[in-house]
């Protein structure tokens, strides 16, 4: 892996878990967060319609005709447990999120190169957006709430499962066309291969985050950085 140039980039699109930020931070704090508050959370906003709403929407993907029966609960449980990337859960979770980071319970981590070089993208006259599984509103509280500081004023706009999957091509070339720009005019960062893959053909610059370097694959589909100060935006 060495240094990697994306030429002609006007705008970085970045996943976060793996990419900005630790896995594990995610999966061994927020993940265990939500799951053991989940359940009272539920109970506790019976009249909450956007509660409602995504508890419809558990009920309708899972097949279960009472949305307001245990066994959505056991199913968002159960959701977590698999990682499931499913647009209700992750909406929830982001509610009972913004409890713990209003809280002071915990801050979001960012690698510490990271926010220095999201502020030089900036203002060099970068857009900067992110693409990630967890809901749009989890996205603004992670990065409104890091160990850095507050990055969330940084970034031009937020993309989440409601505009597609993150393997699926499409969901890059709708993103694309909310940006506004030509695809080859976006650089994607991001460190799942699959994910990149789906960028690729839509015509997105790719980079590969490896965190820790051997988590990358050798097959040189992707350029591979170890981190973000090894990227070059010409």
């Amino acid at each position: 892996m060495t240094e990697v140039t994306a030429s002609g980039a006007r705008a970085v699109l970045t996943d976060i878990e793996g990419t900005t930020s630790s896995i594990a931070f995610v999966k061994d704090v927020l993940f265990p967060y939500a799951r053991a508050r989940l359940p009272r959370f539920i109970e506790n906003h019976p009249d909450d319609p956007e509660v409602t709403r995504w508890l419809d929407a558990t009920a309708r993907e899972a097949g279960i005709d009472d949305p307001r029966s245990r066994r959505v609960i056991d199913t968002l449980l159960r959701w977590i447990d698999e990682d499931r990337k499913a647009t209700p859960l992750k909406a929830l979770q982001g509610m009972i999120w913004k409890a713990g980071y209003e809280a002071g319970d915990y801050r979001a981590h960012v690698y510490p190169e990271v926010p220095s070089k999201l502020r030089e993208w900036k203002a060099r006259g970068l857009q900067l957006f992110v693409y990630s599984s967890g809901s749009v509103a989890a996205q603004k509280l992670f990065f409104g709430h890091t160990d850095a500081g507050n990055l969330a004023s940084l970034f031009d706009g937020w993309f989440d499962t409601e505009v597609g999957g993150k393997r699926e091509r499409g969901s890059y070339l709708r993103i694309a066309s909310a940006i506004g720009l030509q695809s080859p005019e976006i650089a994607f960062l991001s460190d799942i291969g699959a994910e990149l893959d789906a960028a690729r053909g839509t015509g997105m610059q790719t980079i590969q985050l490896c965190r820790p370097p051997e988590r990358c694959s050798a097959s040189g589909t992707h350029r591979c950085v170890p981190d973000f100060d090894a990227i070059t935006l010409a």
